[in-house]
This record gives C-alpha cells, structure tokens and sequence, in this order.
C-alpha cells in the first residue's frame, strides 16, 4: 500500500518548498544495568549501524584507588532490536593510566576519536584519533591530532563527520563550541572557527553533537558553570538548527521535557537516522551517579492534531506539497529537509501503516 500511495502522489504534485517540522521526544528509557554501572557512565557515541556503543564505564571505579582513571569501553548488540551486551574496555592501547573520554566513532566505524589528558598532548586535554583497518582488527595506537586543532588549553568532546571532513568539538576552560575543516581525509584539519555567539551565547557550552545531515546541533550546558537561562535543572540539553549546511545556527531551544529534567542532562548523541536521542542523566530511575538513557524522535504525522494518523492528514500533507506555509517536512529526517516531497510522504506512509494495520481475514 505504501509504494501505491507514493507513486500515485508523486504523479499528482511537482514542485519544491521550504517547511519546517515539527517533531517530539518520546519518554526516555534507561539503558539498564549491564551497560550502566554504579557509578558514573557518560559521554556515548553508537556506530551509524546502531551495534556499537562507545562510552565511559566507570564500572570498575573505586574512588579509593589513586591510580583509578576513566575508561572507554564498547558494548555490542547484533541487531537494534537486541539488548546491548556487557562492556569491554578498550584496553591499554586506547586507553591509558590518564583519562579517556568522550569517544566518537566515524562513520565507517574506523576511526575513533576521543578526548584524554596523556602524555605527548598540547594541553590539559587534547583530542585523538585511533584507527583500524577493518570493523575485525584491533584499534591501533592513538594519534594527538596538533594543532591547530589543539591548544594549551583544554580541547575535547570531538565529533566527526559522516564524510569524515568536519570535526567539531569544545574548547578552553569556560568551553566554547567550535568546527574545524578539512578537504580530504588525507588533508590535515584548517584553522578552528568558532561557531559564534548565537550558539556561544552563555558562559559555557559543552557536549555536543551535530546530527548526520548537519541541520541541526544539540549540546549540554557545561558541568559546574551556571547553567543558562530558561533551563529547568543543574544542566539541560539545548538544540539549535539550520535550514541548510550554509546557513547560520539558529537561537538554540531548550526542548523540554520529557528530555530536561530537574537533575542533570547532559552528552545528547543523535542516532545517525534520526530516530533515537541517546543522553546523560542522573533523574531518578538509574543504576548509578550517571546513567546512560535513550529517547525516541518522532515526526509529527498527526497534522490536523485529532490523535489520529488517517486519510485526512494523507490529503493535508498533498494539498501542501511544496508550501513553505505549514510543517508537513518531516523526511528523511524528523526535522526534514526543507523540501516537503517524496521524502515526507515516505515518512508519512510509515506512521499511516502502523496506525491502520490491514484487517485480518
């Protein structure tokens, strides 16, 4: 039925149009107590098949030990649809007697960059980049990226790219948001460019991530800075979206609950299809000091707001094919594209089957 409605409707309507969608966080879920501990795991970033989950466990803490620093570990899965498995650390190639944190997995699941105070940096902290050559081998010896990405001071929280070409990150004692560029893998990274005061626009910003097709940013307020204006606890989670890859960053949002909390919320991670917030909290519900939590995206295909996903909003969605009036762009991501076309009624059709399944003979 879907594939009949999609042919059918893309004969009907031409044209393209800019809209901007609308899209809700489901209730959050805590990932449970084989990935969190009793102590504090945080900072994740989950390959673009969803099977690997990079993060800091911290299940093998003890406050008491003085050599204790933080740690990568993975968790696996073998589908989306299984429980994470129990971590492995990375071991003492990637991870070291200093502290490693705020890993991020490329793309091709190849590279693994991350944050660490080690020996041989440029500053308190600097970021670094480990290689494999196959999903198979082990992960080879990190690489200090240099300047001018690093600095005497602090640099962390990388985030690469889906292509591999952009890497954005935090910087200095009272973090700032910034992206640096380079035109091929093989290039070395330009000169930082701050990401300016429409999204620097507090004392501190920190954990953040872009999502896979670069429209829209989340980030955290900084741990122990005051937490910005119309927050609703110790740190919140903030968005901010752009209409295209050349336009400027939008004020960012606070989005609320059920994301925000009174406690601490914190590291969003966006799945690489848009559908899934993975995030940081402590809010009560948890194994630990922090817990690792997830929380769906979804689109809004409930256009007419009567509760239900039926023709009516089918005809809507038709009917404002091409407008830049109403917020019917809902594909391929849940926050579109700019273009309200084949894309949303894609979408569209998803959320119509499961809400009118066909009837049983």
């Amino acid at each position: 039925m879907s594939s009949v409605f999609v042919g059918f409707v893309a004969m009907l309507v031409l044209g393209s149009g800019s809209a901007k969608a609308d899209f809700t966080f489901g209730e959050p879920t805590n990932l449970g107590p084989t990935v969190n501990s009793d102590q504090w795991d945080w900072t994740q970033s989950v390959s673009a098949d969803g099977l690997e989950l990079y993060y800091m466990y911290a299940g093998s803490y003890d406050p008491n030990d003085p050599r204790f620093a933080w740690d990568i570990s993975v968790s696996t899965r073998t589908s989306v649809e299984d429980d994470w498995g129990p971590p492995t650390n990375l071991g003492p190639v990637v991870n070291s007697t200093n502290d490693e944190m705020g890993p991020c997995i490329s793309s091709d699941g190849l590279e693994l960059y991350f944050q660490s105070n080690r020996p041989g940096g440029a500053g308190r902290d600097d970021i670094w980049v480990s290689r494999r050559a196959t999903r198979d081998d082990p992960w080879g010896a990190p690489e200090n990226l240099g300047p001018p990405v690093n600095t005497e001071t602090w640099d962390y929280n990388p985030r690469i790219s889906p292509d591999g070409l952009e890497l954005y990150f935090a910087y200095g004692l009272d973090p700032r948001l910034a992206v640096t560029k380079r035109e091929t893998k093989d290039a070395p990274w330009g000169e930082p460019v701050d990401l300016g005061p429409v999204v620097n626009n507090w004392t501190c910003q920190d954990g953040l991530w872009p999502s896979s097709d670069g429209l829209v940013l989340m980030f955290s307020d900084f741990w122990g800075c005051d937490p910005r204006p119309g927050g609703l606890g110790d740190t919140d989670i903030w968005l901010t979206r752009r209409t295209s890859k050349d336009d400027d960053w939008t004020a960012p949002v606070n989005p609320g609950p059920p994301v925000n909390t009174e406690y601490t919320d914190g590291a969003p991670m966006i799945s690489a299809d848009g559908t899934m917030l993975y995030f940081n909290s402590d809010r009560p519900g948890g194994f630990g000091e922090m817990d690792l939590w997830q929380a769906p995206i979804i689109p809004t295909v409930d256009f007419n707001g009567d509760k239900k996903v039926d023709l009516v909003d089918l005809v809507m969605l038709i009917d404002n094919w091409g407008s830049n009036k109403t917020l019917y762009d809902i594909g391929p991501m849940p926050w579109g594209d700019g273009k309200v076309d084949i894309e949303d009624l894609k979408v569209f059709m998803t959320y119509y089957e499961k809400a009118n399944p066909p009837a049983k003979p």
